[in-house]
């Protein structure tokens, strides 16, 4: 390099040195007030007031956050899932419910308009358990809520398709 000041103007250019901190904090603070100008507000005025005020709550929004198991209530009462939501456990937790014998024999099959259904695995079984109907129903109820289940019927196993006609005799 020479150090020949006519060289180093008409030749390559000169970096750009680096900002020093007071030179990019000026230009921050311009930027700011000219955000500050085009949302239509003065830098420095108006905040104090609006801390002070109540917050503006969009409609519909919950405000504060909730724990899970209260907005999971909350959601199951809104949507009327309450009753579905309960029966779907009562389903899930059938030896807790039964007990584990009954449970090894037995398992719900439906539920619609109060009415359970369970199948058995067995006729013996399902003549069991229509006779513990009455004590079922109880059991039921005090896991899903009074009058959830108004009453369980049973169905054995599938014997297979009948064939229509008159009486047979083997």
């Amino acid at each position: 390099m020479s150090d020949d000041p006519q060289a180093v103007q008409g030749g390559a250019q000169e970096e750009p040195r680096p900002k020093s901190g007071i030179e990019l904090a000026r230009e921050a603070l311009a930027q700011a007030r000219a955000d500050a100008l085009k949302r239509g507000t003065v830098p420095g005025q108006g905040r104090r007031k609006a801390a002070r005020s109540r917050p503006v709550r969009e409609p519909g929004r919950g405000g504060d956050p909730k724990p899970f198991g209260a907005a999971i209530r909350d959601l199951l009462a809104d949507r009327g899932w309450e009753t579905r939501a309960a029966v779907g456990g009562v389903f899930g937790n059938w030896p807790g419910i039964v007990g584990p014998e009954l449970a090894r024999h037995t398992r719900p099959e439906h539920f619609e308009d109060g009415t359970l259904t369970i199948a058995a695995d067995s006729t013996a079984w399902a003549t069991q358990v229509r006779l513990l109907s009455s004590q079922l129903v109880k059991r039921l109820n005090q896991e899903l809520g009074h009058g959830t289940v108004t009453r369980v019927k049973v169905v054995g196993p599938a014997s297979g398709p009948r064939r229509p006609g008159a009486w047979r005799v083997r």
